[in-house]
């Protein structure tokens, strides 16, 4: 039985290759829950937004953060709804917005 590809989202996509371009920290939780750690190494470090943040909960798990204006929010959640987020906006490229020449007679 063949098995069915995932569809990926485009609006994600968009928002992940966005991500790209914000400075990324890694850290790792230890005894504490992962945003928990993620908010006392914001608070620590004096990171300005925006930012992303991978913290090591175990060996096989990494949470990842957005720190914005608003707050910090799952890196998921950004992905998906980047337009949300003016701090992100500056990084967007224009898609096919190009001005167009207008020959006058």
């Amino acid at each position: 039985m063949a098995r069915r590809r995932k569809r990926k989202s485009r609006r994600r996509q968009e928002g992940r290759r966005i991500l790209e371009h914000v400075p990324q920290y890694s850290i790792e939780s230890g005894e504490e829950k992962p945003v928990t750690a993620a908010r006392k190494f914001i608070q620590a470090e004096g990171i300005l937004p925006p930012a992303l943040l991978l913290v090591k909960r175990n060996e096989h798990t990494t949470d990842r953060y957005f720190w914005a204006e608003k707050g910090l929010f799952g890196a998921q959640y950004v992905e998906e709804n980047h337009f949300l987020f003016p701090s992100l906006r500056i990084l967007e490229s224009p898609t096919g917005q190009e001005p167009v020449a207008v020959a006058s007679r």
